[in-house]
């Protein structure tokens, strides 16, 4: 105990140590300095990067982004939020193009991001990492921001310079100003400077949501009441008689949406429910970067503008002709649900991680996975080709070996059909319906088929659910259950059978493998204890091939597509093993399986067992839970469940 109340006590003090070295490294970074100062220090050293658009800022911080993960990740593939966000990589990739392109000062910069996409589809989550994302960035040295002291736009100190000096600034720092100085600012600057803006101060900031730096967001009430004094401000009434005119830009107030946004990022959050008058100041501050303010000329704002909505929203404002003019001057990315089921039981971890609700809770194994195939076959449809059912789009979408489909069809597959993962089963609704069946129940372990039984009654509950629809999510269970879920348990209990199954299933590929390799070179196999030669053993060949349906027709191919799979292996230096070919590895488990059927049967249908069949059941059921995920009562569910499977065959 007293061990323990030690390590507590050193976390804690680690923990206190992190935010004091964090508070420290936070005011080293800070700087501050005259406009002079700044140009020496600063401007000098890096002047390509204190003139960066908003664009090539969120571009460069992307990059970031990706250098810190790739050097974090063992394969070194393309990755971006891979710790946060699952299935997304097709949007992904379409926003890191968009911001290249705009970077890169191409027409793309003139346009608004749109995301489309179902309800809790990823949308948001996108946003806010790439809001934490600046966040991070700004407290880099690569990411270091500067602004006049005091602006409410945090706007660029180098548009201080003047128009007819920024030849000469370019001249002498090899980049462009492209900004100008705010209302505001130019008066500070006249007021309180008498126009030297040499002695203006400027300082260090850092992007963040909270403190209105870089990041704005705007979310739209009753339509009838919005006022858009929310994104541009007002008249500041309690300050008029400090300035004594309404036109001073200081009595003006500088707190809407589009002035937090400035130098960074404004989120617009169901962009299509706002009066046009909104989306078009939006639109032309996208493509003009400025903004009309009554009183005031124009002011230069540089923002990046994210907005997102969902599908019915996009629908019904498609269906407006004269929305056609809007839509040009937009970019719009598809953000559908995954259609890859082990994405989408990543999400549902990640939703559950958070919920208190499930914290002593166990979940067995394929609880999640069994969930996801559920929810992505809601989410698909059929195919033109009459032997690719569902359950096989399914297996071909995760990345898994389908016989007939190579992996390149992929694609052309997923085109039949634009809109799948458009509609379909929500991650939220699967999560909701697990919560519910945990709070009411109080249970402490939900199996695989508890978790359908749940579903089912989440479905049949709902009241938002057409009948026709109800019906097709419940046949969809029944699939999930009869083409996926039968599967992996019974592989489980089988495996569970072996004391060594790793062994004994790498034992019978290397004998296949040599029987294989014997029968394609036609030559003959040696015994390796008797030392004997003989003819390849086609009777075992046969019955591996059998058990995945492989014909007799059609043998020559896939050995010798196994064969060419185990050379690629051994020329890059590794070992042909089961999880080198799925569909090799589903036939070996099932040869094994035959072998151990009897014995699970005999074992598990003893209506009262004797010491020897508790003994051997009891092992199976410990193999369960120390390798396989179960606990005590999924671990008996799953055994009594393969018995009857094995009873029904």
């Amino acid at each position: 105990m007293a061990a323990s109340n030690k390590s507590g006590g050193n976390q804690h003090q680690r923990f206190i140590d992190s935010l004091t070295s964090f508070t420290k490294e936070h005011r080293a970074k800070q700087w501050e300095g005259t406009f002079a100062e700044f140009l020496d220090q600063i401007v000098a050293k890096q002047p390509a990067l204190v003139t960066r658009t908003s664009h090539q800022y969120i571009w460069d911080m992307l990059r970031w982004m990706q250098r810190k993960e790739s050097e974090e990740a063992e394969d070194g593939e393309f990755r971006l939020f891979s710790h946060e966000l699952f299935g997304m990589d097709r949007p992904l990739q379409r926003v890191v193009d968009y911001f290249k392109a705009a970077s890169a000062g191409s027409e793309v910069g003139r346009r608004l991001l749109l995301l489309l996409g179902p309800p809790s589809g990823g949308k948001s989550s996108l946003v806010i990492l790439l809001k934490r994302g600046l966040e991070e960035y700004s407290h880099t040295d690569e990411g270091a921001i500067y602004a006049l002291k005091g602006s409410p736009l945090h706007e660029n100190p180098l548009n201080l310079v003047p128009y007819t000096l920024r030849a000469d600034f370019r001249e002498t720092y090899g980049v462009d100003i492209q900004g100008e100085l705010s209302p505001y600012a130019r008066a500070i600057l006249d007021e309180e400077y008498d126009g030297d803006f040499m002695q203006y101060p400027v300082e260090r900031v850092f992007i963040s949501e909270a403190n209105r730096v870089g990041v704005g967001t705007y979310a739209p009430h009753d339509p009838t009441t919005a006022d858009i004094a929310d994104l541009i401000g007002s008249v500041d009434l309690s300050k008029v008689a400090d300035y004594g005119d309404e036109g001073d830009p200081r009595a003006w107030s500088w707190s809407g949406a589009v002035y937090a946004a400035s130098r960074g990022m404004l989120e617009m959050i169901e962009i299509l429910k706002v009066k046009r008058e909104f989306l078009y100041l939006l639109l032309t501050l996208t493509q003009e970067k400025n903004v009309k303010v009554s009183r005031f000329p124009l002011i230069h704002v540089d923002e990046t503008i994210l907005a997102h909505t969902n599908l019915a929203e996009f629908r019904k404002f498609l269906q407006e002709k004269e929305n056609e003019a809007l839509l040009d001057r937009m970019v719009i990315i598809q953000v559908p649900y995954t259609l890859n089921y082990t994405d989408e039981a990543r999400i549902y971890r990640k939703l559950i991680a958070q919920a208190p609700t499930f914290r002593d809770v166990h979940l067995d194994p394929h609880a999640l996975e069994l969930a996801a195939v559920f929810a992505v076959l809601s989410r698909l449809h059929p195919s033109e080709r009459e032997d690719l059912d569902l359950s096989k789009k399914v297996r071909l979408y995760a990345g898994e070996d389908v016989e007939g489909y190579a992996r390149s069809e992929v694609d052309r597959i997923h085109q039949e059909f634009d809109e799948e993962g458009l509609h379909g089963v929500s991650p939220r609704f699967v999560v909701n319906a697990l919560s519910n069946a945990i709070s009411r129940n109080e249970v402490q372990s939900l199996t695989s088929m508890e978790v359908l039984v749940t579903i089912k009654d989440a479905i049949e509950n709902d009241a938002r659910i057409e009948s026709k629809q109800r019906r097709q999510w419940v046949d969809f269970l029944v699939t999930a259950r009869k083409d996926f879920y039968n599967h992996w348990v019974k592989e489980d209990v089988h495996k569970a059978l072996f004391v060594s199954f790793e062994e004994e299933s790498q034992s019978l590929l290397d004998k296949y493998l040599d029987e294989v390799e014997a029968t394609l070179d036609n030559r003959q196999v040696e015994d390796p204890i008797s030392g004997e030669r003989r003819e390849p053993d086609e009777r075992f060949l046969r019955s591996v091939e059998e058990k995945i349906n492989v014909s007799d027709a059609g043998k020559q191919t896939f050995r010798q597509e196994v064969v060419r799979k185990a050379m690629v292996a051994y020329k890059n230096g590794e070992k042909f093993t089961l999880d080198s070919h799925s569909r090799l590895k589903e036939a070996m488990e099932k040869y094994l399986f035959e072998e151990r059927r009897d014995v699970l049967r005999l074992v598990t249908s003893v209506a009262r067992p004797d010491e020897e069949a508790q003994e051997k059941i009891a092992a199976v059921e410990e193999r369960l839970i120390n390798d396989y995920g179960y606990d005590r009562h999924s671990a008996r569910e799953a055994l009594n469940y393969v018995t009857t499977l094995l009873s029904q065959e």
